[in-house]
């Protein structure tokens, strides 16, 4: 049985202690579920979930390819989540939003849309190594209405090289697996920061531009 106290008091500390309760109880299975949800909720972060799951699999708890197996499972189901939300929306509802919202318009999404068909492919591939991208790029191609079948082989080769990565981190770490823990929201950090400061740069670029044109 595996046996992880929180190194610390914090929500992410409290999260991998559940994980690793979860696959505890139901195996690898429980890995996939995890990671499922990470697809849907991109606050839960992969970069603590699958060390964990690669120090089960030290343990001898599970294999490691059932590991790798069925976070990869989790990840495409949790994608193909979100691309239903986004197939559900569609351009033509998203375009009426945008024109609802200021410093906004229906153009945004078709621009969007062009971009999104020219290099959907990649931004789903490489999206899946980015984090808060890796679950909010699912929904664009859904929008668009990416062919499922190219959608599901991007999402499962970009997944199965994230969660090999991570998982064989954690196993070879063993239990000194926390200290991925240490650097891990570094990336992430880095990650909300450059979006930050895009959304910015984009805000005022947009008053600039309406103050021009009136």
């Amino acid at each position: 049985m595996m046996h992880a106290a929180p190194s610390d008091d914090s929500w992410l500390s409290a999260l991998v202690a559940w994980v690793v309760s979860l696959m505890d109880t139901i195996g690898p299975a429980g890995v996939g579920l995890a990671i499922a949800l990470e697809s849907i909720f991109p606050p839960i972060p992969s970069e603590a979930i699958l060390p964990a799951a690669g120090l089960a699999a030290s343990r001898g708890s599970f294999g490691i390819v059932e590991a790798i197996v069925f976070a990869t499972i989790g990840s495409l189901v949790g994608a193909l989540a979100l691309y239903g939300v986004g197939a559900i929306v569609g351009v033509e509802r998203l375009r009426r939003l945008f024109d609802r919202i200021p410093l906004m318009s229906g153009d945004d999404v078709d621009r969007t849309v062009g971009w999104f068909e020219r290099h959907g492919g990649q931004a789903v591939f490489f999206g899946r190594f980015l984090p808060v991208f890796r679950s909010l790029i699912s929904i664009p191609a859904g929008v668009v209405h990416m062919p499922v079948w190219r959608f599901s082989l991007y999402t499962v080769l970009g997944s199965l090289i994230w969660n090999t990565t991570f998982i064989v981190l954690g196993w070879l770490l063993g239990e000194a697996w926390p200290v991925v823990e240490q650097y891990m929201g570094v990336v992430e950090n880095v990650v909300v920061v450059a979006v930050v400061i895009a959304v910015l740069w984009f805000v005022v670029g947009r008053v600039r531009a309406r103050r021009r044109s009136t």
